[in-house]
């Protein structure tokens, strides 16, 4: 049927799906990234975290020595360093998460910005929308995708605590940094592990939301004729359009025909009006050209203003076919054209004397 979805978007549709901030993208992607940008960047600065905490820890626990009594003015102070102190070993890690996650989201989308997506819809707070999309084949995708998900990642997990329950007893043997670095490269091998298993559903979630996009900017037939219609026009009206300027150049063409100096035709088929200016061009111009009716029109107009018309059959054919409307004529028509010239140069003094 002429309105069934089944082809794929034309270039205009997608780029004005983009426009209004529909782009295809993976948020699994962007956990990735994240949950690995955040456990590495926290094995890269966990001893100058875990520096910054002692410090902090130590200059608030000496303070039970030295301060009697808290007052307003020490409270603040000390929410002030606890903040600062959270800021500087805390923020970091956080904000190259965010980074990692706001560069999938770029890479993805290749830079979109649209505030199209900003704008109220009450279709979204509509419940009975709300609950076509919950039943929807997305939201199935998207339930069993989360539930295979937590399976698998349990399983990882699990997997990885069992090899790792070895290292518990000997937790008691070991100092306090030691027992922190044992601990660290556990949850470090586990997190290999699942960002591993977590790439793999990314990578099938990016193919499915790219399957799921195309399949939402399927057009019909139809649709594809009336955006072909918008953008180059309906035939019909360009059709009128070039007709009506057509019309027009014939009509200056025709009132160029009384300037000219001489009308070559062949006999009824081909009329050529031909102008020489030595002062403004190197050769004749053709100042109007016609077949056929037209071709009877430019004669019929010559002889009304007096311009000589001669017959020349291969020389008018020549000069139709091969020189533009208002173009000089090649140098192989120099001669005959010259001949041509001298005739009615020679015919216009005879009528003069």
């Amino acid at each position: 049927m002429a309105g069934e979805k089944t082809e794929k978007a034309t270039p205009k549709r997608k780029q004005d799906e983009r426009k209004k901030g529909n782009v295809f993208q993976s948020h699994e992607i962007g956990t990735v990234l994240s949950l690995v940008a955040v456990f590495f960047s926290l094995q890269l600065l966990g001893p100058w975290i875990i520096s910054n905490l002692e410090t902090t820890i130590t200059e608030f626990f000496s303070l039970s020595a030295t301060q009697t009594a808290v007052t307003m003015a020490d409270a603040n102070s000390f929410l002030l360093k606890g903040c600062l102190c959270f800021a500087v070993t805390i923020l970091p890690v956080l904000i190259i998460g965010a980074f990692a996650s706001s560069l999938s989201t770029i890479a993805q989308t290749r830079g979109l910005v649209s505030f199209e997506a900003l704008k109220p819809k009450f279709s979204r707070i509509n419940p009975i929308q709300g609950i076509k999309r919950l039943f929807s084949l997305r939201g199935v995708v998207e339930l069993l995708k989360s539930i295979l998900k937590i399976i698998i990642l349990g399983i990882v997990i699990y997997q990885a605590l069992e090899q790792e329950l070895s290292i518990i007893p000997r937790l008691a043997d070991m100092t306090i940094p030691q027992a922190g670095a044992a601990i660290g490269a556990a949850i470090m091998e586990i997190v290999k592990k699942a960002a591993l298993i977590m790439a793999f559903v990314a990578a099938f979630d990016y193919l499915y939301q790219w399957y799921e996009y195309e399949k939402n900017l399927r057009m019909s037939k139809q649709e594809i004729k009336e955006e072909y219609k918008q953008t180059e026009g309906d035939p019909q009206v360009k059709g009128k359009i070039r007709e009506k300027q057509n019309m027009m150049a014939r009509r200056r063409m025709m009132q160029n025909v009384p300037n000219a100096d001489v009308v070559i035709r062949n006999p009824t088929h081909y009329a050529v009006a031909l102008q020489y200016d030595p002062e403004h061009h190197r050769a004749p111009i053709v100042i109007a050209k016609g077949q056929d009716s037209l071709a009877l029109r430019i004669v019929s107009v010559a002889e009304q203003h007096n311009v000589v018309v001669t017959e020349n059959r291969p020389l008018a054919r020549g000069l139709y076919e091969n020189v533009e409307l208002n173009a000089e004529i090649p140098d192989r028509f120099y001669q005959p054209v010259a001949e041509v010239l001298a005739f009615v140069y020679n015919l216009k003094k005879k009528d003069l004397t």
